[in-house]
């Protein structure tokens, strides 16, 4: 059974995520703060974290960084839960390494349908270990990309670009699609965000970011 710890000061809140996920086959683990988090963390790892973002002491923000920095929890998927809408708090938050980002008021099938598809995905990822193309080479469990094997240092977001990309290579990737595993999330008007991230890391990886094509009003890929 997986384990989700709700980060969530909201007590009604916390009881409305915790019901559903339940009431879904999940066990949660309820935290009103970031130092709560991190006793709990001191003992079990999650199998995902519901973090708000306004939260007393530290918000989720740091939480997040905090989690990203940590070598222990630096893969534990996160989805930020917040009343925050606007466009830049959003990409903030995912471009922190958020996986996927609910805004409330949210329905509670929307929550475990999300909670659902990161978790699917994240079992998929685990997977795969070293994927390899011309002069690339990323082992996913060191999380480490090599290019003529000298050592190429990439974002969270970047990286995880980059993975899709090698495994899916051959099939054409849509900004759309790019931004729903990358970022975790469907969101129109972002393809800038995808676009911005493609041109850092072809800068990153040199002569041998020329594997990553464009298709015209379509996407990227990587050619077999």
């Amino acid at each position: 059974m997986s384990l989700i710890y709700i980060v969530e000061d909201d007590v009604n809140i916390r009881e409305i995520e915790r019901y559903a996920l339940k009431n879904s086959g999940f066990e949660t683990q309820e935290l009103e703060c970031g130092r709560d988090l991190y006793k709990a963390l001191e003992k079990k790892t999650p199998s995902l974290i519901l973090l708000d973002i306004m939260l007393p002491g530290e918000d989720g923000l740091e939480i997040l960084t905090t989690l990203r920095n940590n070598k222990a929890t630096r893969r534990v998927p996160v989805i930020m839960v917040t009343a925050k809408t606007t466009e830049l708090d959003k990409v903030k938050g995912l471009d922190l390494g958020a996986d996927d980002y609910i805004t409330k008021p949210f329905g509670v099938m929307e929550l475990i349908s999300r909670v659902k598809a990161l978790l699917r995905r994240t079992e998929e990822q685990a997977e795969s270990t070293v994927l390899a193309h011309d002069a690339i080479v990323m082992d996913t469990d060191k999380r480490s990309v090599t290019v003529e094997g000298e050592p190429c240092e990439l974002t969270y977001k970047e990286f995880e670009l980059l993975k899709m990309l090698l495994l899916n290579r051959g099939i054409v990737l849509t900004r759309d699609k790019i931004m729903d595993q990358v970022w975790g999330f469907e969101y129109g008007g972002e393809s800038r965000t995808v676009d911005m991230h493609i041109k850092t890391l072809r800068q990153k990886l040199g002569e041998a970011g020329g594997v990553i094509k464009t298709v015209r009003n379509v996407g990227y890929l990587i050619d077999n």
